[in-house]
């Protein structure tokens, strides 16, 4: 029987989330059905050594970085906060470098993008990591193509993820590709995860970062989540802050890196999402309560942002039932 050999390198300081949504996603597509090419999973470490997580953990059970030898389906570079470390150690990158020559596809959970970065991997390649160390991966190598919004993205036979459970993401989306959709939605009902996700859905969301430090930014966007279907132009919300168009760009700019015309655009797509996914609302009446003047204008904005139509966004996501 043919496998598919997955190697997952591990480092002192890696995240073990990271490690295991791989490996027990891939696990699970093996006992889910009799595959003609199913998953052989390695954890690669230095030496072989049993690894030491942050945590304070110990990891063990890994074949030695140096001496497996391909070729190789997959190799997997894990993240955690021993990444810059790693990224550092001249055996390590020699070793991953090495692998990733012989192997199908190459990819990376989190800020294992560092490690594969620091090999040369990336060079003039679009890659995302955590959106926390997007800015100082950009930094240090400014030859790779930075993008901190994806949680997965796709360029050839390589794969960057962002932080930590995207992962999930990213190994469903490997197995529906090794695999097919039938296999990968059954992997997702086993992780109790919510299907997929698309990779380009953004890392960051207004629902779940934490409120502006700033207060009238503050403000402004309670007003913009409770007011997602008012005017909510710059003029207006100027007037909702007492402040003039012009200094309130800058307090935006400053608090959020947006304008606030754009906070507005992500809070509506934003809250669209979620009414598509959470509710049988027509797309007239998801577009009106978000703000949009149609369910035309709604759907050319939504695939822009997240490269998928609103119809297909429901059908893949939706948490209810028509009625």
């Amino acid at each position: 029987m043919r496998e598919r050999l997955v190697v997952v390198v591990g480092y002192d300081g890696a995240e073990l989330i990271d490690i295991a949504s791989v490996t027990t996603s891939l696990g699970m597509a093996n006992s889910a059905g009799s595959l003609e090419e199913p998953y052989r999973i390695k954890l690669l470490t230095p030496g072989g050594r049993p690894i030491r997580l942050p945590t304070g953990l110990v990891l063990g059970g890994g074949d030695a970085l140096e001496r497996v030898t391909g070729p190789f389906d997959t190799v997997l570079v894990s993240g955690g906060l021993g990444h810059r470390a790693a990224a550092a150690d001249p055996l390590i990158v020699a070793h991953v470098r090495r692998v990733a020559r012989d192997s199908r596809r190459v990819a990376s959970v989190c800020t294992g993008a560092a490690v594969l970065a620091a090999a040369g991997l990336l060079d003039g390649h679009r890659v995302t990591t955590h959106w926390r160390y997007a800015r100082d991966l950009a930094a240090r190598h400014p030859e790779v193509q930075v993008d901190p919004a994806p949680i997965y993205i796709r360029d050839g036979a390589l794969v960057t993820s962002a932080g930590v459970t995207s992962a999930l993401d990213l190994t469903v989306a490997l197995i529906e590709e090794d695999h097919g959709a039938e296999l990968a939605r059954l992997v997702a009902r086993e992780l109790v995860i919510y299907l997929q996700r698309p990779g380009n859905q953004t890392q960051m969301s207004m629902f779940t970062t934490a409120p502006p430090g700033n207060d009238v930014v503050r403000r402004v966007a309670d007003h913009v989540g409770s007011n997602l279907s008012g005017d909510l132009s710059t003029a207006a919300l100027s007037a909702v802050a007492g402040l003039s168009a012009r200094h309130l760009t800058r307090l935006f700019l400053a608090e959020l890196d947006q304008t606030p015309g754009q906070y507005v655009r992500q809070a509506r797509l934003e809250a669209a999402a979620h009414l598509l996914a959470g509710t049988s609302l027509t797309m007239p009446a998801v577009a009106a309560r978000c703000g949009f003047g149609s369910a035309e204008t709604l759907r050319q904005a939504f695939t822009a942002k997240y490269g998928v139509a609103p119809s297909h966004y429901r059908r893949t996501h939706s948490r209810s039932r028509p009625g």
